[in-house]
């Protein structure tokens, strides 16, 4: 197809075989306007180009010519981690926050950590089990856990079957806040 807007303009009222007085007619847009949009003479505004892509049913982006999207999936590869658990990045590029879904199934609690940093996480599916210091807890699907990373923590499958959870990290002092449904008062 042609490559301006006014050239795509062009040859979209020849393909439907219209006049400029025709076309005029259907859309509301004067004579003068239509030959100056189709010569490139006119700025194309949204209020210009609404009902010529009514008339010719075709999309705006037809119109303008925009570029295709591309294929809006995250394409990251699996990662095998320690203790057989498995780590799918979803932030393409090394940043202050990172994304990762997680698939633990290990049942067993490692030595726990410590590192610098604030992480997040929700649980998709099955049991996590998540130890911080001497507190242990049992999270289920739909459940949040939100800590500091300095304090000794682990994770592992609650019952040894799989579990998934989207982990959110960053970097000390970017804390992730959950929103909480406000307490009924009445």
């Amino acid at each position: 197809m042609a490559t301006t807007v006014g050239q795509r303009l062009a040859a979209l009222r020849a393909e439907h075989e219209l006049t400029l007085a025709s076309l005029s007619e259907m859309t509301g847009i004067s004579k003068s306007t239509l030959s100056r949009l189709e010569t490139d003479q006119r700025k194309p505004t949204l209020e210009l180009l609404l009902p010529l892509s009514r008339t010719y049913q075709v999309t705006l982006d037809d119109l303008v010519g925009a570029p295709e999207v591309g294929d809006p999936r995250v394409q990251m590869k699996p990662r095998e981690l320690d203790h057989g658990r498995i780590g799918i990045p979803l932030t393409r590029s090394i940043g202050p926050l990172q994304a990762w879904k997680m698939i633990l199934s290990d049942a067993e609690l490692h030595e726990p950590r410590v590192h610098e940093g604030y992480e997040w996480f929700y649980v998709l599916s099955g049991q996590v089990r998540l130890r911080i210091g001497d507190k242990e807890v049992v999270l289920r699907a739909g459940e949040v856990a939100e800590f500091d990373c300095r304090q000794p923590h682990a994770l592992s499958s609650a019952d040894g079957r799989p579990a998934e959870l989207i982990s959110l990290f960053g970097k000390q002092g970017e804390r992730i806040h959950t929103r909480a449904a406000p307490p009924n008062r009445s």
